[in-house]
């Protein structure tokens, strides 16, 4: 249950974890045969004597042989943002207590490890299901239509405009097509050539590139970044020097993700600047410690492949021109591109959020455009037809599909090798994660950006992939559930993924309307009025401070948005913003010295913005 480098110390009836970096403890207890809240103040009483937080229990669905659970949330001490949470699992009589007592920045970096904690919390004497051994059922008209089901479920109560899907089976397609349409309130239906935004999975499509550079010789997974790159950097020397190739998109480096620095750098954001951010970063983690997710490391991944092939072009061009000629043109990826002005001009979907009152919108696109420079990482536009030739290329083991090889079967296996534990059976290779948690191998990837939810899936033994596209930030429930499903079809599992789908939806929505009631929209005129017309951030550029009519925006150069204002117990204010797309960003008003100023943090730091003169 404790995953390595967290202490564990046993007291009278519990377990208290540690994590490595110290002040952030999980503590197990039993609880006894009381109520929910008595045993989960019983638990306090291990975790931090004399300490209870008030906090009201919500009732959860019953989870994984347990017969009821709880679950608290507490408010952050102030000043000390912490993710703070405790539940409480029942069975028979006796009820079990996990209190999440962690600082933001360990939360997020070991945010893997406690999948690892939280799922291997099991009753006495439970099995998880499990579909080892087990002979795929054929992908059907019956089961394809419930699949269907599924979908059409999602789009009513999550309230998706459109979704794309494709199926493989044995090297067939059994299914390509779409559901709903490519842009709310437009009547074009979404099919199997409309573009979407597939975002990370653009990680898996790198790693192939690489892997047919492996091939050719030009370096091997364990040869030194710089051995190949002299220019390559990080911001500490030593580990400048051991990182490998293989090394760049495996998530297991300890770098940060440090993505707000990108994505506030606005237009004037190249694959140049992505590399001198990448030269700032510092790692928070050894290497192969905790799963850590960075796109600037995934990124410097693709420009490596594209500037060794093509050293005297411009690192980004040089990556599109190697993807072409090694990925897309054989594959037959003809309409996958990451030229924005070409997806958008076609077949395209548009991408949707909720507003802040909860109704479905069209999403700014404007982080996706400042991700441009970073589109190893993941911001290609590609379709169901498309996504479906890559996963067959690696469901035959690296075959064409006139039978001709199309990379060596190894090569396509390494990028499926565990670099480091992602869950509970659940790893990361290299662009490419390998789930086990259900007792079959299912090679994956996701992708999430402005407006956008993907999916592609395969199960390698048993010659069954899977593509989804979604054009709406809700359909993250649906990809899970979507997985889920399909092994649910695929293996007679037990039928959990819709009442999942649906009973999640109803906890969203009372969870939207909790933080809705915390929010002054337009944003409060008093707080406005204290607000500098411009601010500077060393990090993250310029902050330009505009009405339009009763809305205030905050312009980053690039992209915008509408604020709202909400306030704290400790009289922090804070203004959030709120413009489907973009929305979520918090600016804490910090005023010092007689200067205005607004801070912005992401789990490891804060970015000041200070007015300008």
């Amino acid at each position: 249950m404790s995953p390595g480098r967290w202490s564990v110390r046993v007291e009278p009836g519990a377990i208290v974890l540690g994590a490595p970096e110290g002040g952030s403890h999980i503590t197990i207890a039993d609880g006894g045969v009381s109520t929910a809240d008595a045993a989960v103040a019983a638990a306090w009483g291990v975790h931090r004597p004399g300490a209870v937080p008030t906090a009201t229990g919500a009732q959860r669905p019953p989870r994984e042989g347990w017969d009821e659970t709880v679950r608290y949330r507490y408010e952050s001490p102030a000043g000390e943002p912490r993710d703070v949470l405790a539940l409480a699992l029942r069975k028979g009589a006796r009820w079990t207590v996990l209190i999440n007592d962690l600082t933001v920045s360990v939360s997020e970096r070991r945010g893997a490890q406690l999948e690892v904690i939280f799922n291997s919390l099991l009753p006495e004497g439970y099995e998880r299901e499990t579909f080892a051994g087990r002979t795929a059922n054929t992908l059907d008209p019956a089961r394809i239509a419930e699949l269907a089901e599924l979908i059409e479920t999602a789009r009513r109560e999550y309230d998706i405009p459109g979704v794309a899907l494709g199926l493989i089976q044995d090297g067939e397609i059994v299914f390509e097509g779409g559901f709903g349409v490519r842009e709310l309130g437009r009547p074009e239906p979404v099919d199997e050539n409309t573009l979407f935004n597939i975002a990370s999975n653009g990680k898996a499509l790198t790693t192939l590139m690489l892997a047919k550079l492996v091939e050719a010789e030009r370096f091997s997974w364990d040869t030194p970044v710089v051995d190949l790159w002299p220019e390559f950097r990080l911001g500490d020397p030593e580990i400048t020097q051991r990182v490998q190739v293989g090394q760049l998109i495996c998530a297991c480096t300890g770098m940060p993700r440090q993505d707000l620095e990108f994505l506030f750098e606005g237009e004037t954001s190249t694959a140049a600047s992505i590399m001198q951010l990448l030269s700032t970063a510092h790692p928070t983690s050894e290497f192969g410690d905790t799963f850590q997710y960075s796109n600037l490391m995934a990124a410097a991944a693709g420009f490596l492949g594209g500037h060794l092939l093509y050293p005297q072009e411009e690192l980004a061009s040089a990556y599109d021109r190697a993807m072409q000629e090694l990925v897309f043109n054989p594959l037959g990826m003809a309409a996958t591109t990451a030229d924005f002005p070409v997806a958008l001009a076609g077949n395209h979907a548009a991408g949707h959020d909720r507003d802040v009152d909860g109704r479905m919108s069209v999403a700014d696109q404007g982080l996706n455009l400042m991700s441009i420079s970073t589109r190893p990482s993941g911001n290609h536009w590609s379709s169901v037809r498309d996504m479906l030739r890559y996963v067959k290329m690696e469901l035959s083991g690296g075959l064409l599909p006139d039978g001709t090889r199309y990379i060596d079967r190894q090569l396509l296996e390494d990028r499926q090798t565990p670099q480091v534990t992602e869950g509970l059976n659940e790893f990361y290779g290299m662009g490419l994660k390998i789930d086990r948690q259900w007792g079959v191998s299912v090679i994956r990837h996701g992708g999430i950006t402005s407006g956008y939810v993907t999916d592609m899936i395969w199960l390698p033994d048993h010659g069954v992939g899977a593509v989804i596209l979604i054009n709406s930030d809700t359909g993250i429930t649906l990809r899970a559930a979507f997985r889920r499903r399909l092994l649910e079809l695929l293996f007679d599992g037990r039928p959990v993924a819709a009442d999942d789908l649906t009973s999640l939806a109803l906890r969203q929505e009372a969870a939207a309307a909790e933080e809705r009631k915390a929010l002054t929209v337009p944003a409060a005129p008093d707080f406005v009025a204290g607000l500098a017309p411009q601010y500077h951030s060393d990090e993250l550029g310029l902050l330009t401070v505009r009405r339009d009519g009763a809305a205030t925006l905050f312009d980053f150069g690039g992209w915008s948005s509408e604020v709202a204002t909400s306030q704290d117990d400790a009289g922090l204010i804070t203004f959030v913003t709120i413009s489907p797309g973009v929305a979520g960003f918090g600016f804490t008003v910090a005023n010092e010295a007689g200067r205005r100023r607004l801070v912005i943090a992401d789990a490891d730091r804060e970015y000041v913005f200070v007015e300008q003169p």
